[in-house]
């Protein structure tokens, strides 16, 4: 005798077609239409911050425009830091919309979620125990962002490595220092940073001149070339404030060390230095003002001027 199967009706195929089917389709469905939504969302406040941020410098005077970038909250920078948050917020709700579905369209079917949930979570706790170091340079790489500790182009000090950064990922770091070797540092293994680019810094320079010199004529003399520097347009911008004499920093046998400080935009002290030592000496010879004289042993040293 040979079995046959059930003829369906068209009620029960429909009532069939109107039930899972169409249950799995509008959760489906309706996962993409709120992805889209979540992520237009989240591309439009992005949006309106930057555009926030950008109308607020437009109103900016020129000061506040150097300190802001000596701060290291440039324009560029902080669109950089919007656009790499939205993209994580776009990833996770992505992974929670899309799981979310998953696991209703199993309920629909008639899995049973409990036993897979378990093992799920006894899955995710042992990962969790060999993964540790992975979750940790995430969960570093994301609060590292969030906070805007650096960015690319900044010269950080990691305590293993030194020099700018030129990628930023939620796993590594990739710098790059002054003698072109690439260090791939990751985020959880980064205990403390010092951020060179972010701030301002201090240009400190000591000129000597000779011990019988008249130190007031000195320091006239020497102010005077800092303020032509404060006046250069080529160093306005890189200048925070007017270089300044700090005053006689040392004295020893045959010299006396004038202290010159110089607040500048961070990264420029050197050039800000370099420019300094170069005017300054400039304007001491022009002046008569001599630097201290080098004994050498066996040689007479040279008449006053």
């Amino acid at each position: 005798m040979t079995a046959t199967a059930p003829a369906l009706t068209v009620d029960e195929v429909r009532t069939w077609a109107l039930g899972a089917p169409s249950l799995i389709v509008v959760t489906l469905v309706g996962s993409l239409v709120l992805r889209w939504t979540v992520h237009r969302v989240i591309t439009r406040v992005v949006r309106a911050a930057v555009s926030r941020h950008e109308e607020r410098l437009t109103r900016e005077s020129r000061t506040e425009r150097v300190i802001t970038s000596a701060t290291g909250v440039a324009p560029e920078r902080q669109v950089q830091r919007m656009e790499t948050l939205a993209a994580i917020l776009r990833s996770l709700a992505t992974f929670a919309i899309y799981g979310i579905a998953v696991l209703t369209c199993m309920a629909i079917i008639g899995i049973p979620l409990a036993p897979l949930l378990a093992s799920a979570g006894v899955g995710g706790v042992a990962l969790g125990f060999g993964a540790q170091s992975l979750v940790k340079d995430f969960l570093s790489g994301i609060f590292m962002i969030i906070e805007d500790q650096y960015g690319v182009g900044d010269y950080i000090d990691t305590g293993e490595a030194i020099g700018f950064v030129e990628d930023v990922s939620l796993r590594v770091t990739k710098l790059s220092d002054k003698v072109g070797r690439v260090w791939y540092v990751r985020n959880g293994e980064i205990l403390r940073v010092a951020n060179h680019t972010q701030g301002w810094s201090l240009a400190v320079v000591d000129m000597p001149v000779a011990y019988d010199e008249d130190i007031t004529s000195a320091t006239e003399i020497i102010q005077t070339a800092l303020e032509q520097i404060h006046d250069d347009p080529q160093w306005r911008d890189v200048l925070l404030a007017p270089p300044r004499v700090a005053g006689v920093e040392s004295v020893t046998g045959g010299a006396i060390g004038i202290r010159i400080e110089a607040r500048c935009t961070a990264t420029f002290a050197p050039d800000v230095q370099r420019v300094i030592r170069e005017r300054v000496k400039a304007a001491l010879d022009a002046a008569g003002v001599r630097g201290p004289v080098i004994a050498v042993p066996g040689m007479a040293p040279p008449p006053p001027a």
